[in-house]
């Protein structure tokens, strides 16, 4: 059915002829609220709020931009009232019984920072971008570029989101945002600016291998060998010398081999050892990580997601038990 039918039967009040509408917008809605707040859950309420605001304000669509344009205007603006309302998640408390942790390089900001199924990064790789669009889609939904964004004033965030990520034209973002293609541009800069600042990419650092690559596999292959064998050692090799390890929603952040190490040792002592059931986060290797219990069952602990470079893992950022149904996966198992 013609999108101008569709348009008009659900300005008449056909639910049926709106969902269909919007339908083929959802997944890039998703994940551009995603981009916004950092957030898998708050990007679902944001995208919820979109829909209602679209269904009860369709009338006012006038048809002078796609669609989709209007859409991505309505959910911008709920992205933005939701970091306004700053209601983000709180940082938590360490809560691992029987593991002390080393006194961390740092406290890390993004607390609220969430992982992304890998479901959703496949769609959101095959939206039609801009001739201005500056980034591939798998890095801009990478959990450091996602992670610097959060660090950006909200209005900068957007601004970026929408011109270096998607590709639109600055008289295009102008008119979404409800301003001149003067502050657009000057934002944009200034965002550019800062997401280099929190973005420097460390010395001799090499691509991550293709996603599913022999390569990739390699390299997961042994993380995978040394974390189940609790081989500190083995799990050393694969680290580089800076590689940085964060753990939202706890506000802890290690920097460097020895440190990470020493952590990873500390979740190997008195006797514990981990099954791990691979998955995908943000275009990322990922894995549920499962304690072996004297039951004969394997308790999902966490997801645990690997950033590479070249054959090496350059960072891992450990996400409690609570995000492994978003992955289909079980919050319990069988022990090996």
């Amino acid at each position: 059915m013609a999108a101008a039918d569709l348009i008009d039967r659900a300005r008449a009040g056909d639910g049926d002829a709106f969902r269909e509408l919007t339908a083929p917008h959802l997944r890039e809605l998703q994940v551009h609220c995603y981009r916004m707040l950092g957030s898998f859950e708050d990007a679902e309420d944001a995208l919820q709020n979109t829909l209602l605001a679209a269904w009860q304000g369709l009338d006012g669509f006038e048809e002078r931009a796609s669609l989709r344009t209007w859409l991505y205007r309505i959910a911008t603006h709920r992205c933005l009232d939701a970091r306004r309302a700053a209601s983000r998640r709180p940082a938590k408390e360490w809560d691992v019984p029987g593991v002390e942790p080393p006194e961390p390089t740092r406290l890390g900001e993004v607390v609220w920072l969430q992982p992304l199924p890998g479901a959703l990064v496949e769609d959101a790789t095959e939206v039609p971008l801009g001739p201005e669009a500056r980034y591939e889609q798998t890095e801009s939904i990478s959990l450091a570029f996602v992670t610097a964004l959060q660090i950006l004033p909200p209005r900068q965030l957007a601004v970026l989101v929408l011109r270096d990520v998607l590709g639109f034209r600055a008289s295009e973002v102008a008119d979404m945002l409800d301003a001149t293609v003067e502050s657009v541009n000057s934002a944009l800069k200034r965002a550019r600016a800062g997401l280099r600042r929190h973005r420097a990419p460390a010395a001799g650092h090499q691509p991550p291998p293709a996603s599913g690559s022999f390569a990739e596999d390699a390299v997961v292959g042994k993380f995978v060998h040394a974390w189940e064998a609790a081989d500190v050692d083995a799990l050393v090799t694969l680290l580089t010398d800076d590689v940085f390890m964060a753990m939202p929603p706890m506000p802890f952040e290690y920097q460097g081999r020895d440190l990470v190490a020493r952590f990873c040792a500390g979740l190997f002592d008195a006797g514990r050892r981990f099954d791990l059931v691979p998955t995908r986060a943000n275009g990322q290797p990922a894995f549920g990580a499962y304690l072996r219990g004297p039951d004969g069952i394997s308790h999902g602990v966490g997801l645990y997601v690997l950033t590479l470079t070249g054959d090496r893992i350059c960072a891992m950022t450990r996400f409690d038990n609570s995000v492994l149904s978003w992955f289909g996966l079980p919050r319990s198992l069988p022990s090996r």
